[in-house]
């Protein structure tokens, strides 16, 4: 498959590179301003919601972007985790509720995909039980990115006797605490404890509990951030490059050097296929084909070689790459959430394992 960006999304890369490069004399808040204003939020979101109803083929290249320029910003949060899984799956009422906010007022979205010592569970221990005309929820949930910041939260629950479905949470309701969690990166992640949350019927995304809005916001979440690793792999290996180029040993550039050419070509190989295996599980999820086993080998390579393939990247800089001041050390602080994010490199391997072989008996 050729996954050479289109013209639409060239232009969309070229804006949201241009910034994207002016976050670095901004604040957080106007940063993110800027993005609002820029549309890149609502390029995936139905028109009718103000969006330009593409699909996440584009939002995908603005994570590229992100994660290039390990850009500490709720894009991945407020897209693939709260506003993505609304448009392919919330009811009317539901995205009438958020999806214009998100594109106007660039309204912070995310969700709660880990719970303790399980990442991305398929039957959460986050019980929502009905009672009357509203669900009761209780759980824990952790790791969830920008909860503090987040408007609402979509939060998988299991519902007895019924299923597995989706609850969109105010962060703000009474027995929700949000409580900050260590973090490596600059992005602030959190451990969501429910306890005896009321939530309505209503807030139950797509009005089902038959796991599929579950799935598919697992799937899109992992795709979305082997699309932002790829990105960020990618600004590191430039970072590198250029270093090697201009730093002169021996009389001569570091590139030169047989060592230094070896390991950045392995790092170089490491990319490419983070950025083929990333893009053909984003292009089958966009397109609505099954995507197989692809997410998983995503995640697998985020989980697995990202971060080693930046520490690579630390090792061609030498001292350089230990100084807080140089840019290095976003990526490879934002390698190590993502990784994280996605699970580890054993989940991945179990996941693959069920996709190719059939499930495993418990």
């Amino acid at each position: 498959m050729d996954f050479a960006l289109d013209q639409t999304q060239r232009e969309i890369a070229e804006l949201a590179a241009r910034i994207l490069d002016r976050t670095s004399e901004q604040t957080a808040a106007e940063g993110w301003r800027a993005l609002v204003d820029g549309g890149l939020l609502g390029l995936a979101l139905p028109e009718q919601w103000g969006g330009d109803g593409l699909g996440l083929c584009e939002v995908g290249v603005v994570l590229t972007e992100v994660g290039r320029r390990a850009v500490p910003a709720p894009v991945l949060a407020t897209l693939a985790l709260g506003a993505l899984p609304l448009a392919r799956h919330g009811t009317q009422q539901q995205q009438e509720a958020f999806l214009p906010r998100v594109v106007k007022e660039g309204l912070v979205l995310t969700a709660a995909l880990h719970e303790p010592s399980e990442p991305l569970p398929v039957r959460p221990r986050t019980i929502a039980r009905r009672v009357g005309d509203h669900f009761v929820v209780t759980g824990t949930k952790v790791n969830v990115p920008y909860a503090d910041r987040a408007d609402r939260v979509l939060v998988p629950v299991t519902i007895p006797d019924a299923g597995t479905g989706l609850l969109i949470v105010d962060t703000l309701a009474p027995g929700v605490s949000v409580i900050a969690a260590p973090s490596s990166g600059h992005e602030p992640h959190h451990r969501l404890a429910l306890d005896g949350v009321t939530v309505p019927d209503s807030a139950l995304v797509g009005g089902r509990c038959d796991g599929a809005a579950v799935r598919d916001l697992y799937q899109v979440a992992v795709v979305a951030a082997a699309l932002t690793a790829d990105g960020l792999l990618a600004g590191a290996l430039a970072l590198t490059a250029e270093h090697v180029t201009i730093r002169r040993q021996f009389g001569r550039p570091l590139a030169t050097l047989q060592a230094v050419s070896q390991q950045i070509a392995d790092v170089y190989v490491i990319s490419r296929t983070l950025h083929l295996a990333a893009w053909s599980a984003c292009w089958r999820l966009a397109e609505g084909r099954d995507p197989g086993p692809d997410p998983a080998v995503a995640a697998y390579w985020v989980a697995e070689q990202l971060r080693p393939a930046i520490a690579a990247c630390h090792h061609l800089h030498g001292g350089l790459g230990l100084d807080r001041s140089y840019p290095l050390h976003r990526f490879s602080a934002a390698a190590a959430e993502l990784s994280r994010f996605v699970g580890g490199p054993e989940r991945e391997l179990e996941l693959l394992g069920d996709e190719l072989f059939g499930e495993r008996e418990n």
